[in-house]
């Protein structure tokens, strides 16, 4: 597929008008006109920001198929952690963007409080063999300094994954606990809930 088609099958998926797709990524709608018409082709920069404005990677956006699965798109993580010696499960938005193997995740949501012990967090995860997910975490909200890696089995479909997280916690210890993810909050818990009963 070409990267004008793409281009415009992927903005109408996502309901967007030209306008929304150049506001997006910061190009005149004129230019937007020329790329889906194929009478040019962006430069890197700009196919990046085109490439973020339709939530799809560069070589998606080149029309290239991905080998293997493509995490990419909305997907609710679910954490067991604890606060004052007490289990508390919490579940956050994020976002996979995959490019090839690498996937970069970013929360979109806290999933509880900030005076609860919730942050914002990004890293990266990578995909092997489209079955093991590897990768870190490192808060991005000012003062909170957690991080740590990730472990995770993906389901032979790619509608889940669960695993482990072991991290650096808010007041210096290293925990660890369950981790899953779903494409809904219900799901990313429910499959918290089946870990736990699974290897109480």
């Amino acid at each position: 597929m070409e990267m004008a088609e793409v281009m415009r099958q992927r903005r109408a998926e996502l309901g967007m008008s030209q306008t929304d797709l150049a506001e997006q990524a910061g190009v005149g709608v004129r230019q937007i006109r020329r790329y889906e018409a194929g009478e040019q082709e962006p430069g890197l920069t700009v196919g990046l920001a085109i490439a973020k404005a339709l939530r799809i990677t560069v070589s998606e956006l080149t029309g290239e198929r991905p080998q293997g699965i493509n995490l990419t798109g909305e997907w609710w993580m679910s954490w067991q952690t604890s606060k004052d010696g007490e289990e508390v499960i919490t579940a956050q938005e994020v976002r996979f963007a995959q490019e090839g193997d690498l996937i970069d995740v970013q929360t979109l949501t806290r999933g509880i409080e900030v005076e609860d012990g919730g942050y914002h967090w990004h890293g990266e995860l990578r995909l092997w063999d489209n079955e093991i997910l590897m990768g870190w975490y490192a808060a991005n909200d000012g003062s909170v300094r957690s991080k740590g890696t990730m472990y995770f089995v993906l389901h032979p479909h790619g509608v889940s994954m669960t695993g482990r997280w072991v991290g650096l916690s808010y007041d210096g210890k290293i925990m660890t606990g369950w981790g899953a993810m779903g494409r809904t909050e219900e799901d990313a818990r429910g499959l918290i809930e089946q870990l736990k009963g699974a290897n109480a």
